[in-house]
């Protein structure tokens, strides 16, 4: 690994994105100490024990104090709290950066937050499973990926290339762009199919709960995301409720479409929506 500029990391959080991070990290060559972080002893001892982090701690204060690199990678909710737990503790010159997947909210309550000298990077890594924990981590979740960094006004530039640097260095393309076009977007290409997702199987399950089992390969592709964690999209919808809310209405709106076409026996419309839907989703395949 080219020199990265960290030597100490501590990842707050060791799940499946904070676990596939320190493999990627010692995959491609980092040789310094990670550290995790977190509530769960067992899971921690666990990292350890299949040589995922060099050491853990229960206490978030001593875990961070030898760090150069602070990763928050715990449900966003929690990460206000957790930085008002730690600030003492943090040593100057160090950047802490994070994997949530909003961040208008958290770039502008957590930048005030930093002591001084004290760098935050905001950073969205586009990958992920269905499934959570560190029996899922991945040394290659972040190879052929993007990193979304969404600086804010005062974030530290030199942070912020260190910052793109390791990401880049994990295999990761990172993109930079602001907190609210961030949000924008990903309320529209990540969190509403998140909540179409749960809301389709809980539909099924309304009309007749002994008929979901018939599903096939199409009904689960398109809900395998309902298998992620409620408690983790809970606290995303919270935290960027108003760009859901308006992806949420065209959702609402296209749906109102379609099922006006099928009331009117419209097959042609009907057909034309489809057509429309499918082109679109032709970009995909070369994204």
């Amino acid at each position: 690994m080219k020199d990265i500029g960290f030597n100490n990391i501590a990842i707050i959080g060791v799940g499946l994105i904070g676990s596939s991070f320190a493999l990627s990290l010692r995959k491609h060559g980092f040789e310094g100490t990670i550290t995790g972080i977190g509530r769960n002893r067992d899971n921690l001892i666990m990292a350890k024990k299949l040589s995922i982090i060099s050491n853990w701690t229960s206490s978030h204060e001593s875990g961070v104090e030898d760090a150069d690199l602070i990763l928050l990678a715990s449900p966003v909710d929690k990460f206000k709290g957790i930085i008002e737990k730690i600030q003492p503790n943090i040593k100057r010159g160090a950047i802490v950066t994070d994997v949530g997947s909003v961040k208008a909210d958290i770039v502008s309550s957590l930048e005030p937050l930093m002591p001084k000298e004290v760098f935050f990077v905001g950073s969205h890594p586009i990958a992920g499973k269905e499934t959570s924990g560190i029996s899922a981590a991945s040394e290659d979740l972040f190879h052929n990926t993007k990193c979304i960094i969404t600086p804010g006004p005062n974030t530290d530039r030199e942070a912020l290339k260190k910052v793109r640097r390791l990401w880049e260095a994990l295999g990761s393309e990172t993109v930079v762009m602001s907190p609210e076009e961030h949000d924008f977007i990903f309320a529209a290409v990540s969190h509403l199919p998140h909540v179409v997702a749960y809301s389709l199987v809980n539909s099924i399950m309304e009309m007749d709960s002994n008929i979901l089992n018939f599903g096939g390969k199409g009904l689960k592709d398109m809900t395998r995301i309902a298998l992620s964690s409620p408690d983790l999209w809970q606290g995303i919808c919270s935290f960027n409720r108003e760009n859901l809310l308006k992806s949420l209405r065209y959702f609402s709106t296209s749906i109102t479409k379609i099922t006006d076409f099928i009331e009117a026996s419209d097959w042609e419309g009907l057909q034309k929506e489809f057509r429309k839907g499918q082109k679109a989703r032709k970009t995909l395949e070369s994204s």
